[in-house]
C-alpha cells in the first residue's frame, strides 16, 4: 500500500511540475517579451529625457548667474514664434561655424536656419502624434514622422537617438504626452540667403 501511495504522490508531483513549467507566468518563460506598464513608461520616460539633452534644444532659456536657465513654463515648447535670430556673419557660416540663438533653440549653420521643434503635448507640438509617427520622426528623421516629409535638419542628433531600442523610445514619447502643452507654432526652416 505504501508502495501504491508513492508511485501516485510522485504522478502528482511530475504533473504539478509539467503544468507549472508549461505555465506563461511572466518570469518563468525567458522567451516571453514583456513591456512595462504605461507609469512605468512615462518614469523611464522622464528619467531618459532629463539625461539624453531634450531641453538643451527643444527648452527655451533666459541668461541667469551660471549660465542658460530653463524657462520653466515654455519647456519643450521649442524656439518661440515671436523670437528674433541673432546677427550673424555669413562668411563664418559659409566656413562651417554654427551660430546658435541666445537660448539655443535655433542653429544656423551651413544648411540654413533650422528652429528646434514643440516637443510639448500641445497640438502645435506632437499633441496629436501617434506613437508610430513619433518613432518613425526618431528612426527616419523625418518631420513629424510622416512618410515623404522633410528630413529633420542639424543639430537634431535623430541618428544617434533612432539606436535607442523601442522601450526606450516608448517610454520618451509616453512621458512627452504627459508634460504641460504649450502652444507654440514653431517657424518653418530657412535658406541662409533669407538672412541677407
Amino acid at each position: 500500500m505504501n508502495k501504491q501511495l508513492l508511485l501516485i504522490a510522485l504522478i502528482i508531483l511530475l504533473g504539478a511540475s509539467v503544468f507549472v513549467a508549461c505555465s506563461d507566468t511572466p518570469g518563468r518563460n525567458k522567451n516571453m517579451a514583456t513591456l512595462p506598464d504605461s507609469a512605468a513608461l512615462v518614469m523611464r520616460g522622464e528619467y531618459l529625457v532629463n539625461t539624453i539633452g531634450c531641453d538643451d534644444c527643444h527648452s527655451p532659456k533666459k541668461m541667469g548667474p551660471q549660465g542658460p536657465e530653463l524657462i520653466a513654463e515654455l519647456r519643450f515648447s521649442g524656439f518661440p514664434q515671436n523670437n528674433k535670430l541673432p546677427k550673424v556673419n555669413l562668411e563664418n557660416v559659409k566656413q562651417g561655424f554654427i551660430v546658435f540663438a541666445p537660448d539655443l533653440t535655433a542653429a544656423i549653420g551651413a544648411w540654413g536656419v533650422s528652429f528646434a521643434g514643440n516637443i510639448s503635448s500641445d497640438a502645435t507640438g506632437i499633441g496629436n502624434w501617434t506613437e508610430a509617427n513619433f518613432l518613425r520622426a526618431i528612426r527616419h528623421g523625418k518631420l513629424k514622422g510622416l512618410e515623404g516629409s522633410r528630413s529633420l535638419l542639424p543639430p537634431m542628433p535623430w541618428n544617434v537617438y533612432r539606436n535607442m531600442n523601442d522601450t526606450d523610445l516608448r517610454s520618451i514619447y509616453a512621458y512627452l504626452k504627459t508634460t504641460k502643452p504649450v502652444e507654440n507654432l514653431v517657424p518653418a526652416p530657412m535658406p541662409l540667403s533669407a538672412l541677407q
